[in-house]
């Protein structure tokens, strides 16, 4: 029996969601396809079928459908084609711009008093080619819309534009020698240039999220060195196979995921847990694909390889959930789906009674046409961009960026925000935060293990090295340092055989005071790490204990005492220990804590709050990333890895947590200043459009209301320029 195959396809012409739909539905009813999901961010098609469906049958489906596709392959050729794209899209915006500024002058001029009136000519010379090059996608996505039997934005634009283009020639046919006949160019080019910098807008963010995946997938070395025989050999990553052994050195990233079977070392593992702090690693200790090797070397025994790692899974994670949101659903489409119909209808409808009534075609068409452009979707196009560029800007001043508009829909309803903990509501790096002697005093223990530490690159190597500082100590110099892989370092100070690491330091022969094993106790019990100095001659003794922890950051608190105000219930989801997890949870006042949490896990949390109400999850690292996806709305921190900057669809400029209720503030006015622009712009065509099937208003009127509606627009949506975050305002 022939096993199902899958595909990956690359889709190409895709403009909106219902673009998405259609080559889904296309591809699902080709004969032997058991599934397809399109995502339209990643412009990306994930097809199973029948052994015996061959990508060529998918193509052509996807062909009948109105758009091209090819089998994805990320290649430098594929790659070369997209920057193609992007720069051919790129020119058109700049060409709409530059030829549609000099015919809207006139416009804008004439409210001063200055009179300036182009020549017919200049007017058709420069608004033809933006009808007809850089508005050419538009013709293009119409007609598939009118061959799948829908109606979208991209439709309503070029019957739109059409009209007045249309109108204008045929103005400028009727006038007389010497006569000035009023055109409607400008009304085309306007309304063609400002929905291709909507359009320019999204396919960036679709670019941006894409770059999640990307980012995830980088991590993955490109080779792995394997023993064989004792012989260290460079090989593929497809090579590897379960019980082969590995060798890593420091630096380098882990190929697979296995168990130590020889050596000492530490493991940045952030990409699991968020944990800030390496993982000493040594026999019998799990490690796994993508995290970082430090500084030991190790082998390894592979146990599990490519799509079975931990880390494909969480690639899977973010593509599942990337795919799993519906793509933003334009009110403007919505309504277009109506709208549309209803003008052409509505305008054959005035044309034929014009000419039934009076006889002449002219005026009927004059009247028919009337109608269209006082419906030509200037103040539509408007309403959406102008609001987003508007209110991304002023957030942007105040450090907030905005990748994603699909935020602005969401914001106001949002009803759980989950943070993680390390790097998002601590500080992600590790303090001294306590110390207990044993013998010594308090600054002499600190100062013998600031010698140690000097010039360490560890992370609690530098909380000592801070600690001295803060202190005012003179920390002297260490000789003949020596580092023990996984245990900590040792060297002499002053004469004395010092070592400074961890509790594995401890062994039954090392004379430790039971009180300093008490305090050590409770220091890890409250999610600390503890580190230790002894002495080594003539008998290994403490010197003393040291706790490092993960401090809060300043803002927290507040940050946490705004969204609750609003009815937003928060929650701590961490890879951390309890002990930790509480401890900082207590601190900047959440209730709501769930700790040891692998990238899984977190998901799966996010998405059962999902239930409840809307979820904004805030993130820093790459463990995020799933649950950042998954959430309504993933805002990442400032510094954050790229992969949570990518899957996030807000980023924080600045490491400050009190811009997490601002970005709900923002995206919440955001969305009220689209719904009023929206208002007006339908306000204008609702009064408008029967005046104009009436005879009541010419296509000069009507060109007139359509820019006062444009201008309403703007107007109200500049309003945005005033905003301050409310959390912001009495620093």
């Amino acid at each position: 029996m022939a096993h199902p195959a899958t595909f990956e396809l690359s889709i190409h012409g895709m403009t909106c969601s219902s673009c998405a739909g259609r080559v889904e539905r296309a591809l699902q009813k080709t004969t032997g396809v058991h599934s397809a999901s399109v995502n339209l961010a990643s412009e990306r098609a994930r097809v199973h079928v029948d052994a015996s469906v061959g990508p060529a049958r998918l193509i052509e489906a996807v062909s009948r459908a109105g758009y091209q596709a090819q089998i994805a392959a990320d290649s430098a050729a594929e790659q070369r084609a997209r920057q193609r794209l992007e720069l051919q899209q790129r020119i058109e915006l700049v060409l709409a711009f530059a030829l549609a500024i000099p015919l809207v002058l006139p416009m804008l001029l004439m409210p001063l008093g200055v009179t300036l009136m182009l020549p017919p000519w200049v007017q058709f010379a420069l608004a033809t080619p933006v009808q007809f090059l850089a508005g050419a996608r538009f013709y293009t996505a119409a007609w598939r819309a009118l061959r799948a039997r829908a109606a979208n934005m991209d439709l309503l634009v070029a019957l739109g534009t059409s009209a007045a283009y249309a109108l204008s020639l045929f103005l400028w046919a009727q006038a007389t020698l010497g006569q000035a006949p009023h055109l409607y160019f400008e009304t085309a080019a306007v309304v063609i240039a400002l929905v291709l910098l909507g359009k320019h807008l999204e396919a960036r963010a679709k670019r941006r999220a894409a770059g999640a995946i990307r980012a995830l997938e980088a991590l993955r070395p490109a080779t792995a060195t394997r023993l064989e025989g004792g012989v260290a050999l460079e090989v593929p990553l497809a090579s590897l196979r379960k019980g082969d052994h590995l060798q890593v050195q420091p630096g380098e990233r882990f190929a697979a995921d296995g168990r130590v079977i020889e050596g000492h070392s530490s493991a940045d593992e952030s990409l699991l847990s968020g944990e800030a702090l390496p993982m000493g690693k040594a026999t019998g200790d799990r490690v796994s694909s993508g995290t970082l090797n430090g500084e030991g070397v190790l082998v390894v025994e592979v146990e599990a390889t490519g799509h079975e790692t931990l880390l494909e899974g969480i690639i899977r994670l973010v593509e599942t959930a990337q795919a799993a949101k519906a793509p933003v659903q334009r009110l403007v489409d919505r309504v277009s789906r109506v709208f549309v119909p209803a003008i052409l209808l509505l305008a054959l409808a005035t044309f034929i009674a014009w000419y039934l009534i009076g006889g002449s075609i002219e005026h009927a068409l004059v009247t028919a046409v009337s109608v269209l452009v006082i419906a030509c979707p200037c103040a539509l196009g408007l309403a959406t961009p102008a609001a987003i560029l508007a209110g991304t800007g002023v957030a942007a001043r105040h450090g907030l960026l905005i990748r994603d508009v699909g935020v602005i829909e969401t914001a106001g309803r949002i009803r759980h925000v989950v943070f993680d903990k390390t790097g998002t509501l601590t500080e992600g790096k590790a303090e001294l935060t306590a110390l207990l002697p044993a013998t010594l005093g308090d600054l002499s223990v600190l100062a013998l293990a600031g010698a140690l530490a000097s010039g360490g690159t560890h992370p609690l190597a530098q909380a000592v090295q801070r600690a001295c500082v803060a202190s005012g100590i003179q920390v002297g110099k260490a000789q003949t340092v020596t580092a023990l892989p996984g245990r900590g370092v040792a060297g002499q100070v002053n004469g004395r055989q010092v070592v400074l690491g961890s509790t594995r330091l401890l062994e039954p022969d090392v004379a430790c005071p039971p009180a300093l094993r008490t305090a050590a106790a409770e220091w890890e019990a409250q999610g600390m790490s503890v580190s230790w100095l002894l002495e080594q001659s003539p008998q290994p003794r403490v010197l003393g204990a040291m706790a490092f922890a993960d401090t809060p950051r300043p803002e927290a608190r507040a940050a946490i005492e705004a969204l609750t105000q609003h009815g937003i219930t928060c929650h701590m989801l961490t890879g951390d220990n309890p002990g930790s997890a509480a401890r900082v949870a207590s601190l900047v006042g959440i209730t709501d804590v769930q700790a040891s949490l692998l990238p899984a896990q977190k998901a799966q949390r996010v998405t059962e709050l999902a239930a409840s109400g809307p979820v904004a999850m805030v993130g820093d690292g790459i463990n995020d990333a799933p649950a950042l996806a998954a959430a309504q709305i993933g805002i990442a921190m400032a510094g954050a890895t790229d992969v949570a900057a990518q899957a996030g669809a807000v980023v924080l400029a600045r490491a400050d947590l009190r811009l997490v209720p601002a970005a709900l503030n923002i995206a919440a006015k955001v969305q009220r200043k689209i719904h009023q622009n929206l208002f007006w712009a339908f306000a204008y065509n609702l009064v408008g459009i029967p005046l104009a099937a009436l005879g009541l208003l010419s296509p000069i009127f009507a060109g007139a209301a359509m820019a006062l509606s444009s201008v309403s627009v703007v107007s109200n949506a500049l309003l945005l320029n005033t905003w301050v975050p409310p959390t912001l305002k009495e620093r």
